[in-house]
C-alpha cells in the first residue's frame, strides 16, 4: 500500500494527509498492532479515495469501508 501511495505521489497527487498526520509507518515496530492496523485502513481509504470517481464505484465503496473500519480501530486503541 506504500509503495501504491508513492506512485500516487510521484504521479502529482498528495492526498495523503490523514495518514501522514498519523506519524506512523510500517517500520515501526513500537507501535501497537491497534495503531498499524488504524493506519493501514485510513492508508486504504485514501488509495480508494483517489482511485474512485464517485462514492458508488467499487473504489469509492472501499474508501467509505476502510473509513468505517478505521472509526472501529480506534476504539480498540483505546483499550
Amino acid at each position: 500500500m506504500v509503495q501504491m501511495k508513492r506512485f500516487f505521489e510521484d504521479s502529482g497527487t498528495n492526498e495523503f494527509n490523514q495518514y501522514q498526520s498519523l506519524g506512523i509507518s510500517p517500520i515501526q515496530i513500537h507501535r501497537s498492532k491497534a495503531e498499524h492496523k488504524h493506519a493501514i485502513f485510513i492508508l486504504g481509504k485514501e488509495i480508494a479515495s483517489v482511485m474512485s470517481e464517485d462514492e458508488f464505484s467499487g473504489p469509492g465503496r472501499t474508501s467509505v469501508r476502510m473509513q468505517q473500519l478505521a472509526e472501529r480501530t480506534i476504539t480498540e486503541m483505546a483499550r
